[in-house]
């Protein structure tokens, strides 16, 4: 048996050694796709102008409300959905805490209450275009937010129109995120959500909620 044992060792460092190399490589991998996901967050609107069926705002931040409200005020949609609201909440609770007066736009809101994340929001606001027989919208959320929401959308929608609006909430700090731990742990946070989007897409575990708008 004392023949084996010499070349076992280098056996386990050959083993260790490729271990180890595989997760460098890994790692290198994640720091390159983080760095290339924060260089495409969003700075501003693509299309600002073009009319769509409806407006669609996730909830998470009280910018993206007052900035559907605005588009909408705006004549861009005629009809205003808020996706994850929270269960009692009615459309005049929710602009006063928008800080907008109930006027007009009020009768154009709708709120829907089941979404508890971005592939509940898609699920849910799929399901209210398929009532209304939509087949555009424009998404409002998060710059941050706005690559996963749009895969979980179009998974949801894929025969929909989709334009994104994005956000720019001000302690995002896009120019050396790195630098800001807030920033950082926001990113980080959102970069690895999406990886799972899409390995939840790879395992075909994508979600199924949602139907085409105008399918029965």
């Amino acid at each position: 048996m004392r023949w084996i044992l010499p070349h076992a060792a280098p056996t386990r460092r050959r083993w260790l050694a490729a271990a180890v190399a595989a997760a460098l490589v890994c790692v290198a991998l994640w720091v390159g796709g983080l760095f290339r996901f924060a260089g495409q967050i969003p700075s501003g609107v693509d299309d600002p102008m073009s009319r769509t069926d409806a407006i669609v705002v996730l909830t998470g931040g009280s910018e993206r409300l007052s900035t559907g409200l605005r588009v909408l005020a705006q004549g861009r949609a005629g009809k205003l959905f808020v996706s994850g609201v929270h269960r009692g909440v009615d459309v005049a609770e929710l602009l006063r805490i928008a800080r907008q007066e109930p006027d007009e736009v009020e009768c154009c809101i709708v709120l829907g209450h089941s979404a508890d994340d971005t592939v509940g929001n898609a699920g849910e606001t799929a399901r209210w275009m398929a009532q209304e027989g939509y087949r555009s919208l424009r998404l409002v959320t998060a710059n941050y937010h706005m690559r996963r929401s749009l895969l979980e959308f179009r998974r949801a929608m894929p025969g929909v129109t989709i334009i994104a609006h994005p956000v720019m909430p001000a302690r995002v700090k896009r120019r050396g995120w790195w630098r800001f731990p807030g920033t950082t742990s926001l990113v980080v946070g959102e970069y690895n959500k999406l990886l799972v989007a899409h390995l939840r897409g790879w395992l075909g575990f994508a979600s199924g909620e949602g139907a085409p708008a105008g399918a029965p």
